[in-house]
């Protein structure tokens, strides 16, 4: 691919949107799923960000995507609210389970969603973030495709099996959001446009060999974080959140990645109400010190998880966010296949 280029984040959105609304997507559920997809390019998470847009696309277009629904429910119960989301799109079916089980754990202290036929949620942050913002904890869990390599083992067999936690704090919420994986498969589909080597150890190709090859590792597998460690608690997620929602497990997990085949993997979402307001400035003094605590490396303070990514967003709405043209491009004639301007997007 060639050099990136910069696009304001507003033209990118309202391009974005005009190409959602086009597959048939209305309004309000064309601008939530841009709103995931542009918040990663505006953090620096391209692999979740736009060039995932022509994949949900494709999938309206292939009929594996319901462009309009927000999913059924049902409580079970006084706290956990099963879902299923007719394979409609992922953060319009998690934004409507959500806000029903936010209401709920406000009188019962804790409600959780358990989420079925549902099309990829995109980056679990914002998740987190907003409820947080709102005053209640958040735990997010979310299965794939088998894209990871079992500890000792040379073939995909799990999950990346991402978690989110949010958690109230000011200004800023403290949010984490990790794959159990040492990266994404967005991440190796993200190096491969570009043409950049991986890593050593990051993944293996279809062979069961290690690479550095981006392109073949997409045929392989990935290694999961921490070893034994991080392979266990990837394994344990994906059982979780299978048990949970009767959702596909490992190898017989797909639609994440393609644009074919009906999406069942499993999403679990946990709202917990705070015991007391007065836990989030223990959490935001307990934070600050760990930001003044003495670094390692003089010129490196040390920083939480979501630090960074509101950096890079703030100056991403400056600065415009980096797309590869060949992925504007594409996004562009979604939009409009006339060729039209749409008006004045790169910055100069």
């Amino acid at each position: 691919m060639s050099e990136k280029i910069r696009i304001e984040s507003e033209q990118a959105l309202q391009v974005g949107i005009t190409a959602l609304t086009k597959a048939g997507v209305p309004d309000a559920g064309a601008r939530m799923q841009m709103d995931l997809l542009l918040e990663a390019e505006l953090r620096g998470r391209a692999s979740h960000g736009l060039l995932r847009l022509p994949r949900v696309i494709e999938r309206i277009r292939n009929g594996v995507a319901n462009p309009v629904t927000e999913g059924t429910s049902r409580w079970r119960g006084d706290a956990l609210l099963q879902v299923d989301g007719q394979q409609g799109l992922g953060p319009v079916v998690a934004w409507a389970a959500l806000e029903k089980i936010s209401v709920r754990a406000k009188t019962a202290g804790l409600a959780a969603a358990a989420i079925s036929n549902n099309n990829h949620l995109g980056m679990l942050a914002l998740y987190a973030e907003r409820v947080a913002r709102d005053g209640q904890v958040l735990i997010a869990l979310t299965t794939s495709e088998a894209l990871v390599h079992p500890w000792g083992g040379r073939q995909a067999m799990i999950g990346t099996n991402p978690v989110a936690i949010g958690v109230p704090a000011t200004p800023d919420p403290f949010v984490l959001d990790m794959a159990t994986s040492l990266i994404s498969m967005g991440q190796v589909h993200d190096y491969a446009n570009r043409g950049q080597a991986l890593q050593p150890g990051w993944a293996l190709d279809a062979k069961g060999d290690p690479t550095i090859d981006a392109a073949a590792a997409k045929d392989g597998a990935i290694a999961p974080f921490g070893g034994a460690k991080g392979y266990a608690l990837g394994l344990a997620f994906e059982i979780l959140v299978g048990a949970l929602t009767a959702s596909a497990l490992g190898r017989d997990v797909a639609g994440t990645l393609d644009s074919t085949k009906l999406c069942n993997k499993g999403d679990v979402f946990i709202v917990i109400e705070p015991e007391s307001d007065a836990m989030t400035q223990s959490v935001t003094d307990y934070l600050n010190m760990l930001r003044t605590s003495v670094p390692a490396v003089a010129e490196r303070p040390v920083v939480v998880p979501g630090d960074r990514a509101l950096l890079q967003r703030d100056a991403s709405l400056k600065n415009g966010v980096l797309i590869a043209p060949e992925v504007w491009q594409r996004i562009r004639d979604l939009a409009d296949p006339a060729g039209n301007e749409l008006g004045s997007s790169l910055l100069h």
